[in-house]
C-alpha cells in the first residue's frame, strides 16, 4: 500500500523498517509541517513537491509493492533532503528510518529521472524569450543586445579511483568542472557537466554544442552577445573585458560588462545555496556526480518557474530583472567589443 506522504499519515500494515513506523510517518508526513518548514528541509513548498513528484513519477514508481517498496513521493522526499542538505547518505537514512543503500538508490533514481528531462526545463531561448532577455540584462547592467552570460564553477569530489590527477583543479581539489549559461532572471538555458576539474573553461566551450550553435546561427551582432570573462576567447558572439583598458570608453564597458555578467556568478551562489551538496563534497563517482548536477540545475529552473522563495534569501541573489537596443556591427570578436564600446560607452 502507497505511502500518502504529501496529503495524509502513511498507510498502515506496512512491516516496520530500520525505525518505528509512527516515528517515521511524524518525520515524512508532510501535513504537519508548513511550507516554511517544508522548504527549510526539502527547498521546496508542498505544491512544488508534489509536482517534482508528478514529474519523475512514471521513472521511479515500483511496478509492485513487494518489499514494501517506497512510494514515489518519499522518494522523491530522500533525494530533495540529500540535495538540499549535503549530509552523509548514512545520516539522512538514520533520520528517515531506512537504509543507506536505500537512500543511495533514492537519490540515483531520482537524480537520472529528473537529468532525462534536462531538455524540457533547460532550454535556450527562443526569439521572442531572447527579446525579453535583452530587455532584462540592459535594465540591469546597462549592456546591450545580451542574451546570456557564461561561467564555470567547480563542484567537489571525493577523490576517484580512476584517472584521479585529471579531476584536481587549478585550487587543489577533485572536482567537476560545471558550464553554465542563464538568463537575466538567473534561470539556466545551457548547462554542461561532464568535465574533470583539470580542464579549463574555455576549452569546455570550444568542445560544446552550444558553441558550435552559435558558430552556425549567429550571423550578426542584433542575434545577441554572451558575456564571458577573460578566460574565454573574445568572439563575435561572446563578449570578454579589455584586460588593460586604456580609454574612458573602455573602461565604462567593463563596468557595464561587469554589472551585467555577474548575474551568472549570483546564479551559481543562488543554486549551492539552495542544494548544498552542490557546495559540500560528494562521494560518489563522477559519472553519478554529473547526473546528480544535472538534476539539481533541472530543480533549479523549476523553483524559479513555481516562484520558490529561498530561505535566508541574500538580497543580492534575488534576480527579477527585466532590452532592446539592436544594432548590427561587424563580426570579428575585438572589432565587434571595440563597435560595442564605441557605439553605446564613448
Amino acid at each position: 500500500m502507497e505511502d500518502m506522504l504529501l496529503f495524509g499519515n502513511l498507510a498502515g500494515n506496512i512491516r516496520p523498517p530500520l525505525a518505528p513506523r509512527k516515528y517515521r510517518e511524524r518525520l515524512l508526513t508532510l501535513n504537519d509541517l508548513t511550507d516554511k518548514q517544508l522548504r527549510s528541509r526539502y527547498r521546496f513548498g508542498r505544491q512544488s513537491i508534489q509536482r517534482i513528484t508528478d514529474i519523475v513519477r512514471d521513472d521511479i514508481t515500483h511496478p509492485t509493492q513487494r518489499s514494501h517498496a517506497l512510494s514515489a513521493e518519499m522518494q522523491v522526499l530522500v533525494a530533495l533532503r540529500f540535495f538540499a542538505s549535503g549530509s552523509f547518505m548514512q545520516v539522512i537514512g538514520d533520520t528517515v528510518g531506512i537504509d543507506k543503500s536505500t537512500v543511495s538508490r533514492c537519490v540515483d533514481k531520482v537524480s537520472k529521472a529528473l537529468a532525462s528531462k534536462s531538455d524540457q526545463y533547460i532550454k535556450w531561448p527562443s526569439e521572442q524569450r531572447k527579446r525579453d532577455i535583452k530587455q532584462g540584462f540592459y535594465d540591469n547592467g546597462g549592456f546591450p543586445g545580451v542574451i546570456g552570460c557564461i561561467d564555470g564553477t567547480h563542484v567537489r569530489i571525493a577523490a576517484p579511483s580512476s584517472d584521479e590527477p585529471s579531476f584536481v583543479n587549478r585550487k587543489g581539489f577533485h572536482s567537476i568542472n560545471v558550464q553554465a549559461i542563464c538568463d537575466n532572471e538567473g534561470k539556466f538555458t545551457n548547462i554542461v557537466a561532464r568535465w574533470p576539474g583539470s580542464v579549463h573553461d574555455s576549452h569546455i566551450m570550444r568542445c560544446s554544442q552550444i558553441s558550435e550553435h552559435l558558430e552556425q546561427a549567429h550571423k550578426c551582432v542584433e542575434d545577441g552577445l554572451i558575456l564571458g570573462d577573460s578566460g574565454y576567447a573574445c568572439r563575435s558572439f561572446l563578449m570578454t573585458p579589455y584586460i588593460r583598458p586604456t580609454e574612458p570608453y573602455r573602461e565604462r564597458f567593463n563596468t557595464a560588462h561587469t554589472r551585467t555578467r555577474c548575474c551568472i556568478e549570483r546564479t551559481f551562489g543562488w543554486w549551492k545555496k539552495r542544494f548544498y551538496c552542490l557546495h559540500a563534497e560528494l562521494r560518489l563517482q563522477p559519472e553519478k556526480v554529473c547526473t546528480l548536477i544535472m538534476a539539481c540545475a533541472v530543480l533549479h529552473n523549476l523553483a524559479i518557474e513555481m516562484r520558490e522563495p529561498m530561505e535566508d534569501p541574500d538580497d543580492e541573489i534575488q534576480m527579477f530583472w527585466n532590452i532592446n537596443k539592436d544594432f548590427r556591427g561587424p563580426d570579428e570578436g575585438r572589432v565587434v567589443r571595440d563597435h560595442i564600446a564605441r557605439t553605446f560607452f564613448a
